[in-house]
């Protein structure tokens, strides 16, 4: 059955692969989006979601009207990112989080669909963690995750259901891609340079999950039974997909000819290091069949970096790099130091939604 969904961070990294995805399986969605990537493609935009541009601090009830589901993708969307300011991570990505569910609550919306992550499990010793497993963030980024989740079971009842959607760290093509993620970022370097460069010392585990994949899952959810989601946390990812970060690289280096591998940061071990299990998904969540593998995302990204001619210069730009993007905001004086637009929105604003009829 169609849906009327609100769908935040669409114009994002995930968010610009969700849209299209979603409106494919006959739902009509909305986006509302800051625009802090407007512009920040790898190939042609697809323009075809209706949208509100407001900054998810700023939104109202008015925004809120006439959706039977809210999608929340929008964040600060990585730990660089949370490290800028943890007071900005925590306002934007637990505070507005939670006025958001807030509002959709009393403006009657069912489904609350939230994007978290497998990050909150942090250094999760030498088991698989399941959702019923401690939760140890070690960053402001993963400390925002669980403090929504938190907030938005208190918010859960009869006619308000939330869902948990911890993602996997994220790869695959994207109009709006990133390059600052891990598998992404190989492929990136081994594409440009000729070296797969490993920023730790390789040995951290990192469960992983292509972006077609995530969005598989988050429609899944939105089209299931309400009792079968209702107040749930769901690890989304495949078992399978669990690696350490040195046999990404690997995957990477016979991806991409010529190339090999170079461990940067040997004196540099990084503290998250989880691997996790998604049993409960496959079993719990009817129609989530994911279907990527780590060999074939690398593939499709080394061939739509042939397709629109990456080179280094691009990869090492603002472009792909969220933290890169925002500083450069920030430092043209495009964004006040909270991060809101010192213009507003400006002419993002006169764009309007149109529902179906």
């Amino acid at each position: 059955m169609s849906q009327r969904v609100l769908l935040t961070g669409h114009n994002g990294y995930i968010g610009s692969v969700m849209a299209p995805y979603l409106q494919a399986r006959g739902h009509v969605v909305v986006g509302l989006d800051s625009g802090y990537f407007r512009g920040c493609t790898l190939g042609p935009e697809d323009a075809g979601i209706p949208c509100i541009w407001k900054d998810i601090r700023d939104i109202d009830a008015d925004c809120l009207q006439r959706f039977d589901a809210v999608i929340h993708l929008a964040a600060l969307s990585n730990d660089p990112m949370g490290d800028l300011d943890p007071a900005l991570t925590a306002d934007i990505n637990h505070a507005a989080s939670v006025k958001l569910a807030t509002l959709a609550k009393a403006a009657g919306v069912r489904r609350f669909l939230y994007s978290s992550s497998c990050s909150m499990y942090g250094a999760a010793g030498d088991g698989f963690a399941t959702e019923e497993s401690p939760l140890h963030p070690l960053t402001p980024y993963a400390e925002s995750k669980v403090r929504t989740e938190e907030d938005l079971v208190k918010l859960s009842d009869d006619d308000f259901s939330p869902v948990y959607l911890r993602n996997a760290t994220v790869y695959g093509s994207s109009p709006r891609l990133r390059a600052d993620i891990v598998l992404n970022n190989m492929v990136c370097w081994a594409y440009t340079t000729g070296s797969v460069k490993i920023l730790s010392d390789g040995a951290p585990w990192r469960p992983i999950a292509h972006v077609e994949d995530i969005a598989n899952a988050f429609a899944a959810a939105l089209e299931a039974p309400i009792e079968a989601i209702h107040n749930e946390a769901f690890n989304v990812g495949t078992n399978r997909e669990n690696y350490q970060v040195r046999e990404i690289a690997e995957i990477v280096r016979k991806t991409v000819p010529g190339s090999t591998v170079e461990i940067a940061g040997r004196n540099n071990p990084d503290p998250r290091d989880y691997r996790v299990d998604f049993t409960k998904i496959a079993n719990q969540l009817p129609g989530f069949e994911p279907r990527w593998t780590a060999e074939m995302g690398a593939k499709e990204l080394y061939d739509a970096f042939q397709q629109h001619g990456m080179d280094f210069e691009t990869f090492d730009s603002r472009r792909f790099t969220r933290l890169k993007q925002l500083k450069h905001l920030l430092e043209t004086n495009e964004l006040r130091a909270d991060l809101k637009w010192t213009r507003g929105l400006g002419e993002f604003e006169k764009e309007v939604i149109t529902w179906a009829a």
